[in-house]
């Protein structure tokens, strides 16, 4: 699927429109990814890099790759206790 954007020419500064495109595209990505309504397989595919490369974004713009509350991790690591 194709969306058109009519985007100001002043925004385009220094990039085409092709690499301005590419960049809303990994933005939103990131905070569809960030919202949780999309894995960082999806989100990666979604912005068209590898994985790798996205969670490299991830990091760079301070968007965690696991968010749970403390409290459920450590739920978690007594429960894994409590099996060995």
């Amino acid at each position: 699927m194709q969306i058109t954007l009519d985007i100001p020419d002043q925004h385009l500064i220094d990039q085409s429109p092709e690499e301005f495109g590419k960049r809303i595209k990994l933005y939103a990505a990131l905070m569809m990814f960030q919202e949780g309504s999309l894995s960082a397989g999806a989100a990666s595919e979604f912005a068209g890099i590898d994985l790798f490369t996205f969670i490299t974004e991830c990091q760079q713009h301070n968007i965690p790759l696991v968010d749970s509350a403390p409290e459920a991790l450590d739920g978690e690591l007594e429960d894994l206790r409590m099996i060995t």
